[in-house]
């Protein structure tokens, strides 16, 4: 029996370096950093400087004033992007008239930590009877893909999966089940994340994660010698999951098909990833093995690719160990120089962008790309893009405590 094939009919990223198909692409093209310094509270007390953070987001442009009060800056994402896509796929959507083969699969891995800061902030100055009476359902993670559902009257398939930096990249793998098993036709996945305050800022800078270094251009810069930590943003990603059919009969424009998942533990630290690589290996390997696509036939990766030390040279290891001698031939490139790394958010954005450059025929590059590392000695794709023919991609995910996503990307054909 033939399997359920599943494609990408629509996109809506919000990011640093812009909104939307377009105003994301242009940030791509453009070659340059959406990362800049945190202007939301005082920086002072900590030992990093810059984040990417969104400066232009007007959430009036998709809420009106009194749901505002309901809604966490990560919610607000998360809502926003799945309208981006559903408008950019051309899927009808109603509160009024809900869909039971519509769902939804979305990620964060802190959920709602401004509002929660926002009200332990009420809570010191009033007491207990100054907290916001909805805030238990502002700061849940699930809150996520229930605005969703909710606004848009998708009674399908629903989950908001938490697994750190991996979890757009899961939410993506199992929106492809979910369609590919039959329980849905359509599924809105994604993932959001609004990270940037005070204790969650503080509770990785004193790990000393994140780089220290306060220049915009250098602070993130992935495979590079002297990289020192990843950079923190905010931001989302949905992307619409349509079976092959269903998207056909409509004449829907199929950006990329999503043809394989893998998702596992490396069962060894909260983080540092596991020195052999095994588990990362493996998940590569795994996904391949879904996808029915032999290693020789990958165009592109879009790595992990955090800028931190052991996580980029591990990365580089294990993608050679997959790849083998194909790895010298294979452009390999670390995007979160762009669009810093927004955690939970950041596998759904490269997936968009991995979408983006099967439908245009283009090789996003790694920027602030300055001093070459032996420990990580791929095509990284340095400072600038490419064309190129592309027929299979492969996206990597891995995340603090261990989590390792692959999801595997291809023309339609």
């Amino acid at each position: 029996m033939s399997r359920r094939r599943v494609v990408i009919t629509g996109l809506g990223p919000i990011t640093c370096i812009g909104k939307g198909v377009e105003g994301f692409w242009k940030g791509i093209l453009a070659e340059k950093t959406g990362i800049g310094p945190i202007t939301g509270f005082d920086m002072s007390g900590f030992g990093v400087r810059v984040a990417g953070q969104i400066n232009d987001w007007d959430p009036e442009e998709f809420f009106p004033p009194h749901r505002l009060k309901r809604l966490d800056r990560y919610a607000q994402f998360s809502v926003a992007s799945s309208k981006l896509a559903l408008d950019d796929a051309g899927i009808e959507y109603s509160h009024d008239q809900p869909q039971d083969r519509v769902g939804v699969s979305f990620g964060t891995a802190l959920g709602g930590v401004c509002k929660a800061e926002e009200q332990y902030i009420r809570f010191l100055k009033k007491g207990a009877r100054g907290v916001q009476p909805t805030l238990a359902v502002q700061v849940f993670g699930g809150s996520a893909h229930s605005n969703i559902a909710i606004d848009f009257g998708f009674r399908g398939v629903g989950t908001t999966n938490s697994n750190s930096c991996a979890s757009g990249t899961v939410s993506v793998g199992e929106a492809l089940r979910y369609i590919r098993d039959d329980f849905a036709d359509v599924v809105v996945a994604g993932g959001a994340e609004a990270p940037l305050t005070t204790i969650t800022i503080g509770a990785f800078d004193i790990i000393r994660t994140m780089s220290r270094c306060n220049d915009p251009q250098l602070a993130c810069r992935p495979f590079d010698k002297l990289r020192d930590g990843f950079v923190m943003g905010e931001g989302a990603a949905a992307l619409i999951l349509e079976e092959l059919e269903h998207a056909r009969a409509r004449g829907a424009k199929i950006y990329a098909e999503v043809l394989g998942y893998s998702l596992n533990n490396d069962a060894f630290h909260m983080t540092t990833p596991l020195p052999s690589g095994d588990s990362c290996i493996r998940a590569m390997r795994d996904a391949l093995a879904d996808a029915q696509v032999g290693s020789e036939q990958i165009d592109y990766v879009n790595a992990h690719a955090s800028s931190t030390q052991l996580n980029d040279s591990a990365e580089t290891m294990s993608i050679k160990e997959v790849l083998g001698e194909h790895a010298k031939e294979v452009p390999v490139s670390g995007t979160k120089g762009y669009h810093a790394h927004p955690l939970g958010a950041t596998g759904a954005i490269e997936a968009a962008l991995c979408a983006l450059a099967l439908d245009r025929q283009w090789i996003p590059p790694t920027i602030n790309y300055q001093n070459p590392d032996p420990s990580c000695d791929l095509d990284v794709v340095p400072n600038h893009g490419r064309a190129a023919e592309l027929d299979y991609i492969m996206s990597n995910s891995f995340g603090f405590g261990g989590i390792n996503a692959c999801i595997v990307m291809g023309r339609v054909r």
